[in-house]
């Protein structure tokens, strides 16, 4: 397709001859304008590639024609003509955008010469920008790390759901990489021109979130000196995204459905109601269904957001990602400690394929942190990654096993039991931090039996006691 171009001046023996040079020495379209309200019009209707203009024109002038044109299309190329060149004015046309400013009488190359410049421009700006939509587009979905299929099925989603306007609910245990996969469809979508508005519903105090999100006008309330913009308006002709939204208490899920369902919303104070265009996304960790028929989440809204679902699996669903992400964690916090450190051993990565991760990829990559942080060599080693408490747990090789099938029966149960118990108290120590009321609530024990059991096995729970 040929480039197109539009000439606009108010003599009409200049539009006929840059006419005549563009037909006869360029393969360009052009089109000429006489009055420049009119190619406003046909600018408005049209796609120009460079738009060539008089300065000094009735009606309109040339910088003016130039301001709006930038307006409507930014990435249009344009070229100021003018008898009355003087360096004030060329300054102001090259701040206003345009590629290039020529004086009139013109030799027919030189005007020839300085389209061709000015396509070229264009041309690289196009390239420029297509050049940094690959980057982001690949950016976009690198922190959602991994090989394993049911990685690589979410990742297909978000692209196939991203350009649509459709809202997404996405689901999964904490520490999935929930509020990743909503940035990865913003920066997918149409929308990625502006920020994604990011709502806490659970970090926002419930007296304070219809105000945080809906704004409120001067006096609505005791310290409501001055109107507020909320978050919902700063969302408008972007995404809001709504993390952990199980958590929003009825009286909100009410508002927040009107807003959903119609695109309206009320500041606190106001009767005055007001629009917004936003693409929806929200995330829990909640079993919605569950929390409908407890009466705690009303089942209208569940369906306004459950347009489309997208399930972050946990680690447990996709524990050859783990090298992978390990890989990746170690990369980042040995650059941000300054460490060098380049690579996870066998053997931790061992343990932490054994691990359980209740707190998923976060929980890993906490650990990892950790590791980086106490290692001294240029590998994470088991004990950097859980210093003081040891290894949460030994991992038995098949030469034990074998050694336990040949003892005699009742041998064989106690050497088993013991090793079970072992493991098991030492990761309900680890993953509670040495807090021995939480572990035994998690494992579904009394706190006294729990007890029994560590000083039998001989570990001592403040060896556990780390931040995680």
């Amino acid at each position: 397709m040929s480039l197109k171009i539009l000439v606009v001046d108010d003599e009409k023996d200049m539009l006929a001859l840059l006419s005549r040079y563009i037909s006869e020495d360029t393969a360009y379209q052009v089109q000429t304008e006489n009055n420049p309200m009119e190619a406003l019009a046909v600018f408005k209707q049209e796609r120009f590639d460079l738009v060539i203009m008089d300065l000094k024109m009735p009606k309109m002038g040339g910088l003016d024609l130039l301001r709006q044109i930038k307006k409507i299309r930014p990435d249009t190329s344009a070229i100021i003509m003018t008898a009355y060149a003087t360096i004030e004015t060329a300054v102001e046309a090259i701040q206003e955008g345009a590629y290039d400013y020529i004086t009139k009488p013109f030799r027919r190359e030189r005007i020839l010469l300085t389209i061709d410049k000015a396509l070229q421009w264009r041309r690289m700006i196009f390239e420029n920008m297509s050049l940094r939509e690959e980057l982001v587009q690949k950016d976009a979905t690198r922190p959602l790390i991994g090989s394993s299929n049911a990685i690589k099925s979410v990742i297909q989603e978000i692209k196939q759901v991203a350009p649509t306007t459709a809202t997404v609910l996405i689901t999964g245990p904490s520490g999935t990489g929930k509020e990743l996969a909503a940035r990865a469809i913003h920066q997918f979508s149409l929308r990625k021109a502006f920020p994604m508005i990011t709502v806490n519903c659970t970090a926002i105090s419930e007296n304070v979130i219809e105000s945080e999100l809906f704004g409120h006008v001067k006096g609505a309330f005791t310290g409501a000196w001055k109107d507020k913009k909320g978050l919902v308006e700063e969302a408008d002709g972007s995404t809001l995204f709504l993390d952990e939204i199980g958590d929003l208490n009825l009286s909100m899920q009410t508002k927040l459905l009107r807003l959903l369902q119609e695109g309206e919303y009320k500041p606190v104070g106001s009767t005055r109601t007001r629009h917004a265009d936003i693409r929806f996304v929200a995330a829990t960790n909640h079993d919605l269904e569950t929390d409908i028929k407890n009466g705690m989440f009303r089942e209208d809204l569940f369906y306004r957001l459950n347009v489309i679902c997208l399930h972050m699996p946990g680690l447990d669903r996709r524990p050859e990602d783990i090298p992978l992400l390990a890989q990746h964690f170690i990369k980042k916090y040995a650059l941000l400690y300054q460490k060098d450190i380049t690579q996870i051993s066998e053997s931790a990565l061992k343990h932490l394929k054994a691990y359980s991760f209740s707190g998923n990829v976060r929980e890993l990559e906490n650990l990892i942190e950790r590791g980086v942080i106490f290692c001294r060599t240029t590998a994470l080693e088991p004990e950097d990654i859980f210093p003081g408490a040891g290894v949460p747990a030994d991992i038995p090789s098949s030469e034990m096993s074998r050694d336990i099938l040949e003892m005699p029966f009742r041998e064989a149960k106690e050497a088993a039991l013991a090793l079970f118990y072992n493991q098991y108290i030492k990761n309900a120590l680890t993953h509670s931090s040495g807090n021995i009321s939480r572990a035994a609530e998690k494992a579904g024990i009394q706190r006294q039996y729990l007890h029994r059991l560590i000083k039998e096995t001989g570990l001592d729970a403040e060896g556990f006691k780390f931040s995680s």
